[in-house]
């Protein structure tokens, strides 16, 4: 079975971890001892129902105040698929936070409270699921028992968000709404009885009906060499491969391969992977590569088809950035920048632009970003990195931007 990634979103008690509490109950997901331990702890708090939300919210600030602050990542299955949901805080201050449990997902749940509507989270998640290239994004309009189900107040909703996902969405991307109540029920995995109006599927019914194009096997071949394969033994003496995982496209054995930065060129001679001998692996596959000459290679080059013509080796580019750190990030620092396993020195050139993700407009001219803001800057690495465009090449296009005296990540950047 495949296995989808999701992400939840949302405001502030939207209901991101009841939903997922309940889609845990309703799959059977759940053992005989945690229902039990969630009665004796629903109980504890006065509450006549179970606080299916106890079962993600883990750490003890988190029960006591109600709220998501750390990522969850919940596991789950049905007979068709295997789930990881990540559970991201709804908090604008842990921004930093939902697009770190974001970043490998398939699908993004942005939780609507039907009795507020649109909020500025809203318009914050759904611009942060568009940067990410997130493939579908569904919006559950919940709590509708708390407005009497009624159709009037969903399409409302459906409305006012209208025009922003229009302005927010990229091109190919899945946007569907869905009126739900997660504490009763409602839309999760059964049709709603309360909401006889609605006749599109239930929740679980779109999670088992999402199907995904890989996309990143037909990307442009990128291997990045982990580890340089020299058995020195009898049997194997003079073999050399090269040990990694294929980020993105398709290599095959015959290949012409060139080598990122040196540029040296062979031939594929054989692709293995345990004590199979492949003719082809595509990304995803962890494999070992020998060439039919002996080159130059190093842990962290990569390794690309020599038919491209421009492989990325980028030192000057441009980034679009979410700043996760408390100091600011100002025009003029310096920080190490992690591309995969490759660490460079970067200077950050200029901040181009800062995105209000509530108007969706940018605001160029701006001297800092501060915690949990996104915008673009211009920078200049000290080695060339073979980084691509994220929008083109997702799994090769990300970097992260680290604090060479705390060692902290300050930054996630995505080369535009």
């Amino acid at each position: 079975m495949d296995i989808l990634r999701i992400a939840t979103a949302g405001s502030v008690d939207d209901g991101k971890s009841t939903l997922i509490g309940r889609l845990l109950y309703e799959t059977n997901s759940i053992t005989k001892d945690k229902i039990e331990a969630l009665e004796t702890a629903s109980k504890r708090k006065g509450l006549d129902f179970l606080d299916l939300s106890l079962l993600t919210d883990g750490l003890i600030a988190e029960r006591e105040q109600g709220i998501t602050i750390d990522v969850a990542h919940i596991y789950f299955s049905t007979p068709s698929r295997k789930y990881i949901i990540a559970d991201t805080p709804g908090h604008v201050e842990y921004t930093r936070n939902m697009v770190t449990g974001a970043s490998n997902a398939k699908v993004s749940l942005i939780l609507v409270d039907a009795r507020q509507g649109m909020v500025e989270q809203t318009a914050r998640h759904l611009s942060i699921a568009a940067m990410l290239r997130i493939p579908k994004v569904i919006i559950c309009v919940n709590k509708m028992d708390l407005v009497q189900y009624q159709e009037s107040t969903f399409e409302e909703i459906k409305a006012s968000l209208t025009e922003l996902v229009k302005q927010t969405t990229f091109e190919g991307q899945e946007i569907s709404f869905l009126p739900i109540s997660s504490l009763y029920g409602q839309n999760i995995t059964k049709k709603a009885e309360q909401m006889p109006w609605f006749t599109g599927n239930t929740l679980l019914g779109e999670l088992e009906a999402f199907e995904y194009a890989e996309t990143l096997a037909h990307a442009p071949a990128r291997f990045p060499v982990q580890f340089v394969v020299r058995p020195m033994t009898e049997a194997y003496h003079d073999f050399r491969g090269y040990a990694g995982k294929i980020s993105s496209g398709t290599f095959r054995v015959g290949d012409a391969i060139r080598v990122l930065p040196t540029g040296q060129e062979s031939t594929i001679a054989t692709i293995e992977k345990f004590e199979d001998k492949l003719s082809e692996a595509k990304a995803g596959d962890s494999v070992v590569i020998t060439l039919s000459t002996d080159i130059d290679i190093s842990r962290g080059n990569t390794i690309v088809l020599a038919s491209e013509a421009n492989a990325p080796q980028l030192k000057d580019f441009s980034a679009q950035v979410c700043w996760l750190d408390h100091q600011a990030l100002t025009p003029g620092k310096t920080y190490l920048l992690q591309h995969g396993i490759n660490i460079t020195k970067a200077k950050i050139s200029q901040i181009t632009e800062r995105l209000d993700v509530v108007a969706q407009t940018a605001t160029e001219g701006v001297d800092s970003l501060k915690l949990n803001e996104i915008g673009r800057i211009a920078l200049r690495t000290a080695q060339p990195i073979s980084a691509d465009v994220y929008a083109n090449n997702p799994s090769n296009g990300a970097f992260i931007l680290i604090d060479e005296f705390s060692n902290s990540t300050v930054g996630v950047g995505f080369v535009q």
